[in-house]
């Protein structure tokens, strides 16, 4: 082993063990891993950054894009409507999510695809009674599955294309091997593979198994309210809400009474902490003339000038208008992550006032204003119905609840896939490569309106974007200095007599397993030139090697943090990191089952 060998596998055992230590986010790694690979003297200064201009990321940002428009104009939202009309059975709703969150991660990301059916997914759930577990983790794996079906479907395959010494894998190249584990592992699921989830919920309750409608609220008795001067029993019994509505405390002068008496007398300023789902606490709002309390106290340090301030439009809105509330998702890559709403001034800056949060299915029976927020939270938030969709995006939420629960805008639906169309029929008849006819259809995209330039810069998933400029490089790293080649011959060794069958087995595998713990672009680019370094060694064919590569960065099924479309469901399913493979090593298996032979019987 030479000493460039030597220092390249050492900053990527390092990269590797920040990768899943997970304590620094993963494009701030592979920033390091570029900084150090520079520094060592293995890449040049002048091609240090050439992966920013690399083409496979620039597709990956068009196509990002692209998902965010076929989602304004409404084009999947038609696909997911027909899924409220499956019925109730778990199989057929297994079988239905599955097949169109398949479908549609083939051509748009796949967590965008996810996005779009979780919430449908979950109502679907509480309609039939059930948790959302059984659902969730299903349509999770299969999107992931479908992205395998097309060159645009995954950034693996975008980067893989991109190794290919003979030109770019075509559109549909992907379309055999990827159909065929789709359709063998949608099968599984639907058959038995849905029943290996794990049950989170209680059917005996007495309500529904996936407890994200009941909260813990703050209302204020407005100073001009006519319930001043009468009793909780009478405010409760006015608005016929004694059993939908409990009334925990009353806070008055930052003292608390814990479950007060009902015949404790109102006073202009009181603070109910009430406990209702989002339709009781609705009506009760309705019928009471009680206002949401504003979470966002104000700190002590504020001025008297601040404190007499007018009231802020956005402000208003949240109290009269038309207004909306709805539950929604805080995803792992949410700006909201570890901080309070004391510190967001959310109201003041968003017009949205956070109502109630639950955390793995259970209330958070705290002041408002004091919960940090983590990843997969449930936020109950009220705000003007036409900015609250845009504003929930922009904070990296998700809406999950029916009440609110409104699709894509549906405009532009056959513009946006005409473009869409279009640039995918330039690419298979070859009038333009892959990278130029996406970023052309999302550049039409933006000027004809069925995006604006702020929705298309807010589509891109930045983080990734850099992971896949700095990683590039470095996997080149490992090309150039030998270390590839070296890794080959280790493999060779240990698949040594074996056939061809073996070797591809192996490179899928452990491709499988290398992305299950650091994220999957990234196995990509690390697994692909040792699979040339092999292909080379054994005369077995490139492609086939580098499809295994492919199918197996995009299948990690077994743990929640090798894809993001797993670490989206694991709050909302009431998922343990454990509960993963339950579902997922069967499935992985089968995955290399069909796999293997298929890519044989295609490639080599």
């Amino acid at each position: 082993m030479s000493a460039s060998q030597a220092v390249v596998f050492s900053i990527l055992g390092i990269a590797l063990v920040l990768f899943v230590w997970n304590r620094i986010r993963f494009d701030l790694v592979a920033l390091l891993a570029l900084l150090a690979v520079a520094v060592a003297g293995i890449v040049p200064a002048d091609q240090l950054f050439d992966g920013f201009g690399h083409p496979a990321v620039v597709t990956v940002a068009a196509v990002l894009v692209i998902s965010q428009g076929l989602v304004n104009g409404g084009v999947v939202d038609r696909l997911a409507r027909l899924l409220g009309k499956v019925g109730h059975r778990p199989t057929l709703q297994v079988l239905m999510l599955t097949s169109v969150v398949a479908l549609c991660s083939g051509f748009i990301n796949n967590v965008g695809a996810l996005a779009l059916l979780m919430p449908v997914a979950i109502w679907m759930s509480r309609e039939a009674g059930r948790s959302p577990s059984l659902l969730l983790m299903p349509l999770a794996f299969g999107s992931l599955l479908g992205g395998t079906m097309t060159l645009i479907g995954t950034p693996p395959n975008i980067i893989i294309a991109s190794y290919r010494e003979t030109g770019s894998f075509g559109m549909f190249d992907f379309a055999p091997v990827g159909l065929a584990i789709t359709l063998a592992g949608i099968a599984f699921i639907t058959l038995a593979g849905w029943r290996l989830t794990p049950r989170r919920g209680k059917p005996d309750d007495g309500g529904k198994l996936f407890s994200v409608g009941d909260y813990v609220t703050e209302l204020r008795v407005p100073d001009d309210s006519s319930h001043i001067g009468a009793t909780l029993h009478s405010l409760l019994t006015q608005a016929d809400a004694e059993k939908d509505v409990v009334v925990l405390a009353l806070i008055r002068d930052d003292k608390r009474s814990l479950a007060p008496s009902t015949f404790s007398v109102l006073r202009g300023g009181d603070l109910l902490l009430v406990e209702a789902d989002t339709d009781a606490l609705q009506e009760f709002l309705d019928s009471t003339g009680l206002e949401l309390a504003n979470v966002e106290e104000s700190s002590s340090e504020e001025s008297d000038e601040d404190e007499s301030a007018p009231e802020k439009p956005h402000e208003k809105s949240l109290s009269e208008g038309d207004v909306r509330l709805m539950e929604a998702v805080i995803t792992p890559e949410s700006g909201l992550i570890g901080k309070t709403a004391n510190r967001l001034n959310l109201r003041e800056q968003n017009g949205l006032n956070i109502v109630a949060v639950a955390r793995q299915g259970q209330r958070l029976q705290r002041r408002l204003g004091d919960i940090s927020f983590q990843a997969g939270d449930i936020l109950l938030v009220q705000g003007e119905e036409e900015a609250l969709r845009v504003t929930l995006q922009g904070l990296g939420c998700l809406p999950l609840a029916e009440r609110g629960l409104r699709f894509g805008r549906e405009r532009n639906a056959l513009l946006a896939s005409g473009l869409f169309v279009a640039a995918i029929a330039v690419i298979v008849v070859g009038w333009l490569s892959p990278p130029v006819a996406l970023v052309a259809c999302a550049v039409a995209m933006v000027l004809s309106g069925v995006l604006s330039n702020q929705e298309a810069y807010r589509a891109i998933d930045w983080p990734v974007i850099v992971l896949l400029a700095a990683m590039i490089p470095v996997g080149q790293a490992l090309e150039t200095t030998g270390g590839a080649e070296l890794i080959a011959s280790w493999m060779l060794m240990l698949g040594s007599g074996g056939d061809a069958w073996v070797v591809v087995a192996i490179v899928l595998m452990g491709t499988m397993l290398l992305s299950n713990v650091v994220n999957n672009a990234a196995a990509a680019i690390l697994v692909a030139p040792i699979a040339l370094s092999l292909s080379g060694q054994l005369g077995i064919a490139a492609d086939a090697l580098l499809m295994a590569v492919a199918i197996g960065a995009s299948c990690a099924f077994l743990t929640p943090v090798g894809h993001q479309s797993n670490a989206l469901v694991m709050e909302p399913g009431g998922y343990r990191f454990g509960d993963y493979w339950r579902l997922g090593l069967p499935l992985s298996l089968l995955v290399t089952l069909v796999a293997v032979p298929a890519i044989l019987a295609v490639w080599a």
